[in-house]
């Protein structure tokens, strides 16, 4: 069967179209649509109360981040406990994908909230190398979790190339090697056999007397103070706020104040399903995550104004059709252009989600379930809430019928008959 010709307008090669002239009644199934995003935002918000709660990252409650690179698949609830008992609590641990690496999420204590950066880095780093280092041989450190100091002091007290007083700039050297070496490796080393050609062979020898190498090492320590987190929380949130009310403030002026208010519980809704999705799966929510949630109130709020924008053009051309029936016809007006845009965006984010890695996980989980909810909402959502609207004032302006008024207007007509 051959496809279909393309259609040619004075201009040239018409816009692409999916459907061919679609009449869906989305209207007559509005209730199907209400009972969908119920369900989804209810459990969304039970989550967020009662379950797991809102998952803030470290970017807005303070705390530490340990990043820990294992030499094997580790075993998480061996790390739990071995963290238990070095007075190590409410952490929590959070694989990162295809690397045998586990980052250890570690809220900050009031008693070193105090402390400065530094002191709170070095004491998170020791607690959890003493916890993971269950084997550690008697008087031996552990050369994967050694600093460049510790191996320029211990090279410079044996001496193993037999430099003398001038062994300091050399050793240091040296010992910044192994870490730069270390840090290639994805910060751990898997044997000895790694640091063959990178050392000397007598400093090999005499790394190997007084180090092991154990099977982990801590290769990244980041912390946020708490003021800067709940600061940072308290400035996204407003962020989000003052967005929903610019919004309300150009729909009400470019239309009328019922289709703002529309738009706006529209992209209230796909909010509150995007954070109840990032609640009922308990990822984390960070910066780049609201900076995604900001973008999906722009985008939903775009495909919502395309709609109505059609319902308004509509409404001057057919005035004499039922409102359900112009919006309807709107939607279906559109359906081509809001399936290739939404499409192609979804594809993207989507490749995103797949292999843009752990640091991207968190904004393009945000943005796949968002443009879904966003696409689905402005069809859904916001065209049902202003049908509704409009029914109700003119349900409300219609002028009350008494038995009176009908009995006489009964009795007017037969006289006139």
């Amino acid at each position: 069967m051959r496809a279909p010709a393309p259609t040619w307008t004075k201009k040239g090669l018409s816009s692409v179209e999916f459907f061919r002239n679609p009449n869906i009644d989305f209207l007559g199934k509005k209730w199907y649509f209400i009972a969908f995003s119920l369900c989804f935002s209810v459990a969304g918000i039970l989550s967020m109360i009662f379950w797991h709660g809102i998952n803030w990252g470290i970017d807005f409650r303070g705390g530490t981040l340990v990043y820990v690179k294992f030499t094997h698949t580790p075993d998480e609830n061996a790390m739990r406990a071995t963290l238990d008992r070095v007075g190590l609590h409410n952490f929590r641990i959070q694989p990162l994908l295809g690397q045998n690496t586990e980052l250890i999420d570690i809220p900050q204590s009031e008693t070193t909230a105090a402390a400065g950066a530094g002191q709170e880095i070095d004491r998170a780093n020791t607690q959890v190398v003493s916890a993971l280092e269950s084997h550690a041989p008697q008087g031996k450190k552990d050369l994967n979790n050694s600093s460049v100091l510790d191996m320029t002091d211990y090279l410079l007290r044996n001496d193993p190339l037999h430099l003398g007083t001038d062994a300091r700039p050399r050793y240091s050297a040296i010992a910044q090697s192994v870490a730069n070496y270390r840090k290639t490796k994805g910060g751990v080393l898997y044997g000895w056999d790694d640091l063959r050609g990178v050392v000397d062979p007598a400093v090999l020898t005499s790394l190997q007397d007084g180090f092991f190498l154990s099977d982990f090492g801590v290769y990244q320590v980041e912390i946020v103070g708490p003021q800067v987190g709940a600061q940072l929380r308290k400035q996204a949130m407003l962020a989000t706020l003052y967005s929903l009310a610019g919004m309300l403030v150009y729909l009400a002026i470019r239309f009328e104040w019922i289709y703002g208010v529309a738009a706006v519980i529209t992209v209230f809704h796909d909010t509150l399903i995007t954070v109840g999705a990032f609640s009922l799966t308990n990822k984390p929510i960070s910066l780049t995550v609201i900076a995604a949630i900001l973008t999906l109130i722009g985008y939903s709020n775009n495909d919502t104004i395309v709609v109505f924008d059609r319902i308004r053009e509509n409404l001057k051309l057919m005035r004499r059709e039922k409102l359900s029936d112009i919006v309807n016809r709107s939607i279906n007006q559109t359906l081509s252009r809001t399936i290739l845009t939404a499409g192609l965006t979804f594809l993207t984010v989507l490749a995103l989600f797949l292999f843009g890695g752990e640091v991207l996980h968190g904004f393009s989980f945000a943005l796949v379930i968002g443009i879904l909810i966003g696409t689905y909402s402005s069809i859904a959502i916001a065209a049902p809430i202003l049908v509704a609207y409009q029914d109700w004032r003119a349900e409300r302006n219609k002028p009350a019928v008494t038995a009176s008024g009908a009995g006489a207007r009964r009795e007017k007509s037969k006289a006139k008959a």
